[in-house]
């Protein structure tokens, strides 16, 4: 099992039909954990990579109602190798 987390913003807070649908995405099988932070209105998704993708996981939160604004990078990539010395000829 390959656990990944992917963290969304959203737009609009989640309806009361939309927070019922969510509860049912928490059924999905490969979905391990979904945690709200209103106050920065995110929602990590914590799923299993051997079964799901991330854009599974999208598509099941925007099909339950949650207004997705934007992915939110998790960590930030590895800077590039520095370059090469030349040496004199």
């Amino acid at each position: 099992m390959t656990q990944l987390d992917v963290l969304y913003r959203y737009g609009v807070p989640p309806t009361e039909s939309a927070a019922l649908a969510l509860a049912k995405v928490r059924e999905v099988y490969g979905v391990r954990h979904i945690e709200f932070n209103e106050a920065a209105k995110t929602v990590r998704v914590e799923y299993d990579a051997t079964r799901l993708t991330e854009s599974v996981v999208h598509q099941l939160l925007r099909r339950a109602g949650l207004d997705i604004v934007e992915t939110v990078r998790l960590a930030s990539p590895p800077p590039p190798p520095p370059p090469e010395p030349v040496a004199a000829a």
